[in-house]
């Protein structure tokens, strides 16, 4: 238990908490890592735990970020539209000079390299593809990047890394994907991550190697296969329950 709380911690934003006579406190320090973008600078934010939802209108009034939310949400909407695709479309136009592309294992790319990759995978060519865009906002603290969701559904049509199609329907584990924007509303950076690795049938993989791994033709590369614990984590996990077992036998 102790391991799993010291895992917990050293993964995460560093959290003190204190006990006070209305109750236990939370106050959340900021993390060393900086978040890129116009961020709306907080030292600490201390809430009573189940109030600890932060004044969106009052970040916002304090942003200097030119775009506002509503506009910025309606110009991710078209970046996300057919005929843009996220520069795919548009041959870049979209994207800002100096854009980057990041998601779990892929990234930091720059425009000249994201463009190319993509342009390297046929997927739209042999998937019938339906994104399934929801949730879209605006970060408070980030003014600048917009967050939205997606769960990607696509039946294999043509063939695909050399596998014929099959009609098989791909279901993707949901993914939390980000759009950041300059001041004239070019896309600076996107990204994504998987949220929900044991849903859908692309054994929680996302991006292209999701496609891969659902048709059968996964990279022979750990980050192209399903989550698997490393050998020392399962020893970790074997040690730390050991020690419960001999623990409660005291």
């Amino acid at each position: 238990m102790k391991f799993a709380i010291f895992l917990f911690l050293s993964l995460t934003t560093v959290t003190s908490f204190t006990v006070h006579n209305n109750g236990l406190k939370l106050t959340a320090l900021r993390s060393t890592v900086e978040s890129p973008g116009d961020e709306v600078k907080d030292d600490m934010v201390s809430a009573s735990l189940g109030d600890e939802f932060i004044d969106e209108e009052s970040y916002f009034s304090k942003s200097t970020f030119p775009i506002k939310p509503d506009a910025l949400m309606e110009r991710a909407k078209e970046i996300l539209s057919p005929a843009i695709s996220i520069g795919t479309e548009d041959g870049g136009e979209c994207l800002a000079d100096d854009f980057e592309f990041v998601a779990a294992v892929v990234g930091p790319i720059g425009k000249k390299e994201y463009l190319g990759a993509l342009g390297s995978f046929n997927i739209k060519d042999s998937f019938d593809l339906n994104a399934r865009f929801f949730g879209i906002s605006v970060d408070p603290i980030q003014p600048n990047r917009v967050w939205f969701f997606n769960r990607v559904l696509g039946i294999h049509t043509a063939e695909f890394m050399g596998a014929a199609p099959t009609g098989k329907e791909i279901k993707y584990p949901p993914q939390t994907l980000h759009l950041d924007f300059n001041d004239d509303g070019k896309v600076k950076e996107f990204g994504f991550y998987t949220v929900d690795r044991r849903q859908g049938n692309t054994g929680g993989l996302g991006g292209a190697f999701g496609f891969m791994y659902g048709v059968g033709k996964p990279l022979p590369i750990p980050e192209c296969q399903p989550y698997k614990r490393s050998k020392r984590f399962r020893l970790l996990n074997f040690i730390g329950s050991l020690a419960q077992k001999l623990q409660k036998k005291k």
